[in-house]
């Protein structure tokens, strides 16, 4: 388990070098939801995610040795994008291994931060095997996307600032993929404002975190076929999964047409860029699929690295009211 003496380490390891991201409130929002809203924008953290977070504190605390072994991770895009710019600035040698659907903005971008990438087939290939592979045979050191402790302590540092800024709040919703954005938050949340419930989202494809949750087994979900593409992942990490069952009240899922819906209204009405991953929470409030009035409640946009064509497609597949 991680300590919020380790998220409070992390927030000064970081300091200076990711981003101290603004909270922002809106009228319309609120009267939409039906509680006032604190969004801390995470879309607007370094390569657009708060994935830098956790990659700056971990590969920062790396050894020179370690560091000039290089290092490789796995990712559908926002940490991979993390690891190479991370990398990029203390001079490091990355791999980054990617699926072959992972969306070309951040492909793209992880190449342009000068990490070298390797493409597997996301229906055939486990990416942690290949991965493992590849750190074994070149010496790399491996830097998972979420299950591993400097990284959650980075991601916990969203949550610390959210809460340093608004003070305690009812309630957090926080999107999951792997669980480390919602570990950390959790942890910050349950040490800063212990009556503060905590709430997980996730894709309705992409359930494993919530049957886990529920049943108390490490449950997997294959191939999860989601536009939240940053919440693909087979399942939680063991470290996430303890983390999440010990500082998690509840977790909840939303289909796919509840992030376009949502997404169609923070583009247009908040003129806020986030990607379907980064909605996942605000989905649950905007859509009410969770009872909640007259609350203070903090959501925590992870990321805003959105596929402008694929974001067509989705507006017109799905009923967005104007």
């Amino acid at each position: 388990m991680v300590s919020f003496e380790e998220v409070q380490a992390a927030a000064r390891q970081i300091a200076g070098v990711a981003h101290r991201t603004p909270v922002m409130t809106s009228r319309l929002l609120d009267a939409a939801c039906g509680n006032q809203i604190f969004l801390k924008c995470e879309n607007l953290q370094r390569v657009g995610a708060f994935k830098f977070r956790g990659a700056t504190n971990a590969i920062s605390r790396l050894s020179a040795a370690e560091k000039a072994a290089g290092v490789i991770t796995h990712s559908s895009g926002n940490h991979a994008q993390a690891v190479a710019l991370v990398s990029q600035l203390l001079g490091v040698k990355a791999t980054i291994v990617m699926p072959n659907n992972a969306p070309a903005l951040k492909l793209n971008a992880t190449r342009d931060y000068g990490a070298a990438v390797v493409l597997y087939d996301p229906a055939t290939d486990v990416r942690e095997a290949i991965s493992q592979e590849l750190a074994q045979r070149h010496g790399y050191v491996l830097i998972p996307p979420y299950n591993h402790p400097h990284i959650v302590a980075g991601q916990g540092t969203a949550g610390l600032e959210l809460f340093e800024e608004v003070g305690p709040l009812d309630y957090l919703f926080v999107p999951c993929g792997g669980g480390g954005l919602l570990s950390g938050c959790a942890l910050a949340a349950k040490h800063l404002a212990p009556g503060c419930r905590v709430i997980g989202v996730e894709p309705a494809a992409g359930d494993d975190a919530t049957r886990s949750f529920y049943s108390g087994v490490l449950q997997t979900s294959h191939n999860p076929q989601t536009i939240a593409d940053g919440a693909r992942t087979g399942s939680l990490g063991d470290l996430t999964f303890a983390m999440i069952r010990h500082y998690v009240d509840e977790m909840l899922t939303v289909s796919d047409d509840d992030l376009v819906r949502t997404l169609a209204f923070v583009w247009t009405r908040l003129k806020l860029v986030v990607e379907p991953t980064g909605v996942l929470g605000l989905a649950a409030l905007f859509n009410r699929r969770y009872a909640l009035a007259g609350q203070r409640v903090g959501v925590i946009l992870s990321g805003g690295n959105v596929d402008l064509v694929a974001a067509a497609g989705w507006l017109q597949t799905t009923r967005v009211s104007s």
